[in-house]
């Protein structure tokens, strides 16, 4: 389909008119007076901006969006039926459960953005005809297109990508658990660092694909074409050995927790170094673990929500997508951990006091942290020393006196050095 056939038809608004529409949803959404919910459909709305906008349910179908700019838009449950978004950028945008059916991506950048349960899949385009426009339209099955779409560190959880081409596209330290791929054309795409944990790959041309580091627990890649394809250091599902180590390993926790709570009279601190805790499922989730040492334990996709983890030894563990919302991690050694798409919001990583005058800092160097979340955390004091901060969002956290020496911070969000504490 060419670019004048792509238009005819279709109303070009301005800036100053969308910004309008926009702001009547806005209060349609917010429920206050004067709102009314957008329809922007079959619209050419190419080279606007609409970032940090609330467009929840809006219907944008078949609409001409290629290069708009949507960092940040909320656009959960919109229709972005058959809209051609080619080059657009929609950087940690939020598309909940969006239809994005038989939508033209190529080339956007969603990087971040939050696409769970998001549907790809093929749909029927009403094409404008080239002369007569809206008046005489005609109808073509197009799949999804998304070849050479940057995914990186985006959420794909349960997304609808059945038959979708995606060449070459960039889904490195994504989240595609649960999703549908079967039949995707995903050749020489970048899935370094996923996490795939049961996605359906039936008949999906991985061919040539990066899949290395990627977690792919519960995948069954036996009718996927991975001619070609990477996987070194691919995380596949616990052994059996693991699975019937589970119950040993959570009398141990038990223990640490009696320890903590008779003040070191009953129990002892677990030794979990280099297990896989994955079995354990989310029976670690607010439990009293002080000083438990889990170096280089395997803990992907962890429940940890406001566990005890003063004094924890996490060195080199595998803390990718561990949910460690609210946790004590007061004087933790976490010091070459991989904590990539972490929850760390309101979690404390603050010095831990020993005594008078004495503390001890939480150990964050040289840990892997891409697109972890650390929203409203204490981060004061904490050492991040050659840390990879990619894409981590640092927002309202308190990081007076922390260490960043080495790091990288011009893809980091919201971190502010200057707040006292």
């Amino acid at each position: 389909m060419d670019a004048a056939q792509n238009l005819s038809g279709r109303r070009r608004l301005s800036q100053a008119e969308l910004d309008m529409i926009v702001s009547a949803h806005e209060k349609f959404v917010t429920g206050k007076q004067g709102g009314r919910r957008a329809s922007l459909r079959f619209m050419n709305l190419s080279g606007l901006d609409m970032s940090f906008k609330n467009l929840i349910d809006a219907d944008l179908s078949a609409s001409v969006l290629e290069g708009c700019r949507m960092v940040r838009t909320k656009l959960d449950r919109a229709s972005l039926f058959g809209c051609d978004l080619r080059k657009a950028d929609l950087r940690q945008a939020s598309l909940v459960r969006a239809d994005l059916r038989g939508a033209c991506l190529r080339g956007a950048n969603l990087g971040q953005a939050n696409l769970t349960q998001a549907d790809f899949r093929e749909g029927q385009i009403a094409i404008p005809h080239p002369r007569k426009g809206l008046d005489t339209l005609r109808h073509e099955m197009r799949t999804g297109e998304a070849d050479e779409v940057n995914f990186s560190g985006a959420t794909l959880d349960g997304s609808q990508f059945s038959g979708v081409s995606a060449f070459k596209a960039d889904f490195s330290d994504c989240s595609l658990r649960g999703a549908n791929l079967s039949g995707a054309n995903l050749k020489e795409a970048n899935l370094s660092g996923a996490i795939l944990d049961g996605a359906d790959v039936k008949g999906t041309n991985l061919e040539g694909a990066n899949l290395s580091g990627a977690v792919m627990a519960g995948v069954d890649t036996s009718t996927a074409r991975v001619v070609g394809a990477h996987m070194t250091g691919c995380l596949t599902g616990s052994t059996s050995e693991a699975m019937g180590k589970a119950q040993e390993l959570h009398q141990r926790v038990l223990a640490n927790q009696q320890w903590c709570i008779t003040g070191g009279k009953e129990g002892h601190v677990a030794r979990l170094d280099g297990e896989d805790l994955r079995p354990l499922g989310d029976r670690l989730k607010g439990m009293r673990l002080t000083a438990m040492s889990a170096k280089g334990a395997c803990m992907v996709g962890l429940d940890l929500t406001g566990a005890q983890l003063q004094g924890a030894n996490l060195q080199n563990a595998d803390l990718r997508a561990a949910i460690l919302r609210g946790a004590d991690l007061r004087g933790a050694r976490l010091s070459g951990a991989n904590l990539t798409k972490a929850d760390l919001r309101q979690a404390c990583l603050a010095p831990l006091p020993l005594g008078p005058g004495r503390q001890t800092e939480t150990q964050l160097n040289a840990a892997r942290m891409r697109y972890v979340m650390a929203q409203v955390a204490d981060l004061r004091s904490a050492v991040f020393d050659g840390a990879d901060l990619r894409g981590a969002d640092f927002s309202g956290a308190r990081a007076h006196r922390a260490s960043f020496r080495d790091c990288d911070l011009t893809q980091v969000h919201d971190l502010d050095l200057s707040a006292p504490d």
